[in-house]
C-alpha cells in the first residue's frame, strides 16, 4: 500500500523509505493489536489502521498515546515533540488556520482522521508514563515508539513496555540515529535483556522482546 499523508504533517514526508519499512514490518508480523506512542497529527496512525484492516479486516485494535495539544515549550524542546500548526505551505496554513480553524494536533482532529476505524481505535491523551499503565500491554503485538525523545522518557517507556508485554513481540523505535536525543542510548542499554535488537535502517531500530 502507498503511505498517504492526508494533507498533514509527518516526519516521514522527508523519509518515505522509513515509512515503507514500517509498513513492511507490519505486513510481515501481521499484528492484531497495535500501539503507537507519539501519534502527533495521526498520519502514521491512519496508515497503520489501513494496513491492519487489509490484514485483519475489522479484527484489530489500534491504541495511540499523545498529549494532543500544545504543552510546554521547554519540555517540547527536550523531548523533540514540538506541537505547532504552522505550515510551510501558505495554502495549507490559510486553509487550516484561517478557513477551517482546525488544530491538527488536537485529539478531536485526530479522531476525525481516524473515524473510518472508530470501532477499532482507542486514543489516550496524556504523557506516556501515565497512559502506558492504562493499556493491557499483554494483549499488544506490535509497538511503534515515537513519543518523547529524551533518554529518561525513552528508557521509562521501554521499561514499562518490556515489563508488561509478552515475549517475542515487536517494538520499533523511531529516530535511533539522532544521537543528540536519548533513543539510541536507551535502546542500546537493552542489550542482553531482549531477544533481538536490529537496525532496520539508520532511523528505525527493531526490538524483539
Amino acid at each position: 500500500m502507498e503511505f498517504k499523508y492526508y494533507f498533514r504533517k509527518s516526519s516521514f514526508k522527508k523519509d518515505q523509505k522509513s515509512a515503507k519499512i514500517l509498513i513492511k514490518q507490519i505486513e510481515y508480523y501481521k499484528p492484531k493489536n497495535f500501539l503507537e506512542v507519539g501519534v502527533f497529527q495521526g498520519v502514521t496512525a491512519r496508515n497503520v489502521c489501513e494496513k491492519l484492516y487489509l490484514l485483519n479486516k475489522n479484527n484489530f485494535k489500534y491504541y495511540g498515546i499523545d498529549i494532543f495539544e500544545h504543552f510546554n515549550k521547554d519540555l517540547d524542546k527536550k523531548e523533540m515533540t514540538t506541537k505547532h500548526n504552522n505550515f510551510s505551505n501558505p495554502i495549507k496554513d490559510f486553509l487550516f488556520n484561517i478557513v477551517l480553524k482546525q488544530d491538527l494536533n488536537s485529539l478531536k482532529s485526530v479522531k476525525k482522521l481516524l473515524k473510518k476505524f472508530k470501532n477499532n481505535v482507542y486514543l489516550y491523551k496524556g504523557l506516556s508514563n501515565f497512559m502506558l499503565p492504562k493499556i493491557e500491554m499483554k494483549n499488544i503485538d506490535f509497538i511503534f515508539l515515537d513519543g518523547g525523545h529524551s533518554y529518561e522518557t525513552v528508557k521509562n517507556d521501554l521499561n514499562l513496555i518490556i515489563k508488561n508485554i509478552q515475549k517475542n513481540k515487536v517494538i520499533i523505535c523511531d529516530d535511533y540515529d539522532q544521537i543528540e536525543y536519548g533513543v539510541k542510548k536507551a535502546v542500546d542499554e537493552l542489550s542482553g535483556q531482549v531477544n533481538v535488537i536490529e537496525n532496520l535502517n539508520k532511523r528505525l531500530v527493531k526490538i524483539i522482546t
